[in-house]
């Protein structure tokens, strides 16, 4: 126990992993007609909410209270106030199971426990440590907090949007800072000279259209207007990430899959752009491209990175790492295929969500003694 909660990632990328197969199965099984859910949420909009505040922001939970302590110098968050956050997350999706008895304003309460209380501590640490270049980290945590209220109080569906696009902003707002800078140092190492470039002008203009078009999709999102900053968010986001030498990682899968989660941003935007015309794709289609692309990408790449290296392990995927990370793209790639294929829709759907759980009990089964045992010593 001691060596769970001595840094956020170890309970809560477990917790994420857990809730990733937990809020995609359960869904399926509505979906196939084969339980009831008990929430008096509608099923949809629980597994929507509950993909983001319990399967997102978990791993966000536990990458930036980690990240903290590195970017602040400050002693990790851990014991006692992490065990709180871990109790707060459990609280929530518990009211979340069970809102049809209870009123509103308990499940609000509930569940806002946890993003309220995500939200005071990096709030207290990077704002103690003057770490100003974050104060946008916990302008967004913020966000994600009042987003959830709104949800629970105001309008279940726009602030849904609310929730997605602003992980998405994190998403590349943290995807910027950390795949150009752990390619360079991987590539530098295997005597490259032809490094990532980071261009401060297409990094701002990523974040803008990123930001843009998630307003666009909460508040216009029939106009025509907001197909083309789709298209627009689509064009500087693959100019971004194509500046960063994905393709010479091929070797190193921890890497790759970096790469390979942040490339679901132009297609998803893209995808999200014909679609608003009426061209080809659905809104769900487009929808689930930067969900279960670009953020469940992200978050896997995530948790089977991070704890390596802050538990003394070399930054080396095992093949059941990579063997996950196939399965969960191809997860990604037969969901975004499922509506073209005429009466095998619904077995498409299932069979994505098979391998999208598998690879997270893979994670499951391959990090659980990460996560649970003590740093190991440094080698000599």
């Amino acid at each position: 126990m001691m060596a769970l909660l001595s840094h956020a990632f170890r309970p809560f990328f477990l917790l994420a992993a857990a809730s990733a197969i937990a809020g995609v199965g359960m869904w399926m099984l509505a979906l196939n007609g084969q339980i009831t859910f008990p929430t008096g949420v509608d099923p949809v909009s629980w597994h929507a909410h509950e993909m983001i505040v319990g399967f997102a922001m978990a791993a966000i939970a536990g990458f930036i209270l980690t990240a903290v302590a590195a970017w602040t110098g400050r002693p990790a968050v851990r014991d006692l106030p992490l065990l709180w956050l871990v109790v707060s997350w459990l609280l929530g999706r518990v009211a979340m199971l069970n809102a049809a008895g209870m009123n509103v304003t308990a499940t609000a309460a509930l569940d806002m426990l946890f993003p309220a209380s995500l939200c005071y501590l990096a709030t207290r640490e990077i704002f103690a440590a003057r770490n100003r270049r974050n104060y946008k980290i916990v302008a967004i945590i913020g966000v994600l907090a009042a987003a959830n209220l709104a949800y629970h109080l105001i309008d279940a569906r726009s602030s849904l949007y609310v929730l997605i696009h602003t992980v998405l902003l994190l998403v590349a707002l943290i995807g910027g800072r950390i795949v150009p800078n752990f390619t360079a140092n991987w590539l530098r190492g295997q005597g490259v000279v032809d490094l990532p470039a980071n261009n401060v002008t297409i990094d701002r203009f990523a974040i803008a259209m990123t930001i843009l078009v998630g307003v666009a999709s909460v508040f216009f999102p029939d106009r025509m207007w907001a197909a083309t900053l789709a298209f627009l968010a689509a064009g500087v986001h693959l100019v971004r990430v194509m500046q960063w030498r994905g393709l010479q990682t091929v070797r190193n899968p921890l890497l790759l899959i970096l790469h390979v989660a942040y490339w679901w941003l132009p297609v998803g935007y893209f995808m999200t752009g014909l679609a608003g015309l009426g061209l080809i794709f659905a809104p769900t289609t487009a929808l689930h491209v930067l969900t279960m692309g670009a953020i469940g990408s992200t978050v896997f790449a995530m948790i089977t990175r991070v704890p390596l290296g802050h538990t003394g392990r070399p930054l080396h995927a095992s093949r059941l790492t990579v063997a996950a990370y196939v399965l969960l793209t191809v997860a990604v790639c037969v969901r975004v295929a499922s509506p073209s294929a005429d009466g095998m829709y619904l077995a498409l759907v299932n069979g994505s969500a098979a391998g999208w759980c598998l690879a997270f009990a893979v994670f499951l089964w391959v990090y659980w003694p990460v996560m649970t045992r003590p740093r190991k010593a440094a080698q000599r």
